[in-house]
């Protein structure tokens, strides 16, 4: 009761922070995610702050006001309480608290004051929440929010400090990831939407997420696997990073990513330090994964334990199509580069770049799940094919889930879910789930849901390798070779005949009156003919 009570509240935070940057001519605005976001992430950091220190010191768990028990201490007290803390905590200084800047709201230019304060937390973070692109530079915590505001800045300042300062995130730091996860979504369900940027940047369905994490790490494996890299080239907000990490123990893994969206970048910043994964912010990259692969062991790219992505479709990728097809790049994409179409660009399918890249950046033994378009389990030839091949060929396939239509609200694509396994040696499972699920609007769109009774059979059958009539199959490599590569498992279900043991004469019976009722249908049928040619010959000299 007392999460549901808190899950509420910061529910109403959320919704009064947007509430006030609408009031300031911010709503729906292109920058009003990063004002909401940091904004949050501020009031989350300093709260976290309290709680830790609050945990190893008693006299300021005591104290009346623990930023005046903290202020009172000497600097190298603070510094001391602070190595305490670990690095997951920011270090923050008496001036960083949101009390301070409560105290000296009615100052001369607090807009001025709040953006400094917010740049210096920023700054003194920088090495463990700076998040980089690929050429090196540091994106750093926080900008200076009150700039996106045209006018009034000190009155939207003051604003968000009283909001800020009526709220605590204290008795939450205890929760499990259900409830971050659950929170984060709501956080920023009004800026994930695919707005037909470059690459993922949608929040990748809850069933879809839940099914590569489980298939990927079963339950018997949850709490042994240690010291593993976990990797999403597309990462968008880090919802299948998230969901890994969390099968596997967040201090079990490190997290690995890139997505050339800046926006995105910021939105898994916040993902990772919600979830207890600030260790892995140094290896968050925005840039192009595809040109400019960032995670390398030496010269050569870095092999990860796990992957997981759901990478964009389609996407004009023309302007440097050719800079990867190159010898450079040959055995990275080894099933080849999309060409350029003559006209409709954007409908390159970039998914066959991220696919090999994927196959290529897999430990011995590591495992990937990726959504794929569900064309690409059956097409006949090209690049598709080729990669299917190799997966068989070699012997690194765990199976396929074929999900319902509409699983994502905002596409109409039928998807699969590929599960690459470099140590499966055995048969492979093929799932058909496409008549799974309950059909409901979404907005103008419509969107399938799988109940959780149903992600759970996909799992069980998956992880127990279960044939199951009309939903899976276990077949061999060899099968599949023969059967063109086709991973479609509606391709391998026995065609089921119904015998009737019936005497001759009651098969006669039966011939004839089928016979009889065709005799019968063809009758009607020329009676009806003639009945319009007279119609339209009557209209023909009216």
């Amino acid at each position: 009761m007392v999460t549901q009570d808190f899950n509420k509240r910061t529910r109403e935070l959320i919704d009064n922070l947007k509430g006030i940057t609408a009031a300031y001519g911010l709503g729906n605005d292109g920058n009003e995610f990063k004002i909401i976001t940091q904004v949050f992430l501020y009031k989350f950091l300093n709260d976290k702050f309290a709680f830790e220190a609050k945990k190893i010191n008693p006299d300021i768990a005591k104290a009346e006001s623990w930023e005046e028990a903290i202020t009172s201490l000497s600097d190298e007290e603070r510094d001391m309480l602070q190595l305490q803390m670990g690095p997951d905590t920011a270090r923050l200084k008496p001036e960083h608290f949101i009390s301070h800047l409560f105290s000296r709201q009615n100052a001369p230019e607090f807009a001025k004051l709040f953006d400094d304060t917010l740049r210096d937390i920023a700054i003194t973070n920088n090495e463990i929440f700076a998040v980089k692109t690929d050429g090196g530079t540091k994106i750093t915590l926080f900008d200076r929010v009150s700039e996106y505001v045209t006018d009034r800045r000190d009155d939207f300042c003051r604003a968000v400090i009283n909001k800020l300062v009526e709220f605590s995130f204290e008795r939450i730091f205890t929760q499990k990831y259900d409830f971050y996860a659950t929170l984060f979504e709501y956080l920023i369900k009004d800026y994930n939407k695919d707005s037909g940027g470059k690459y993922a940047e949608y929040y990748t369905p809850h069933a879809v997420a839940k099914i590569m994490a489980a298939i990927l790490v079963p339950e018997e494996q949850q709490g042994k696997v240690k010291n593993v890299s976990c990797y999403d080239p597309s990462a968008g907000s880090g919802t299948l990073l998230m969901n890994i990490a969390h099968a596997i123990g967040e201090k079990r893994c490190s997290i690995y990513s890139q997505d050339i969206s800046q926006k995105s970048s910021s939105l898994l910043r916040l993902n990772l330090i919600l979830n207890n994964l600030v260790h892995s912010i140094p290896h968050i990259i925005q840039g192009n994964t595809m040109l400019h692969p960032y995670h390398k062991d030496g010269k050569a790219l870095k092999k990860f334990d796990y992957i997981v992505s759901n990478p964009p479709f389609k996407m004009d990728f023309s302007d440097f199509r050719n800079e990867l097809d190159t010898k450079e790049h040959q055995e990275r994409f080894f099933a080849g580069i999309p060409k350029v179409p003559a006209k409709v660009k954007e409908k390159m399918s970039i998914y066959q770049l991220f696919l090999q890249h994927i196959i290529y950046s897999l430990k011995p033994g590591g495992r990937a799940a990726v959504v794929v378009p569900t064309g690409f389990i059956t097409a006949q030839s090209g690049i598709d094919k080729k990669i299917r091949q190799k997966l068989v060929d070699d012997k690194m396939l765990a199976g396929v889930v074929s999900m319902p239509s509409n699983i994502f609200a905002t596409t109409g694509t039928n998807v699969s879910i590929l599960f690459i396994d470099r140590a499966n040696k055995e048969d492979v499972v093929l799932i058909d789930a496409s008549n799974l699920g309950e059909k409901i609007k979404d907005g103008k769109n419509q969107k399938t849901l799988l109940s959780e009774d149903e992600e759970d059979r996909i799992i069980d059958t998956f992880n127990g390798k279960h044939s199951v009539d009309d939903l899976s199959v276990v077949v061999s490599y060899e099968e599949i070779s023969a059967k063109n590569y086709s991973l479609s498992a509606g391709q391998y279900f026995e065609v089921k005949i119904e015998y009737l043991d019936i005497t001759p004469k009651q098969f006669a019976d039966k011939m004839n009156g089928f016979s009889d009722n065709l005799d019968k249908l063809f009758k009607e049928s020329g009676e009806l003919e003639q009945e319009i040619k007279k119609q339209l010959a009557v209209l023909k000299y009216e």
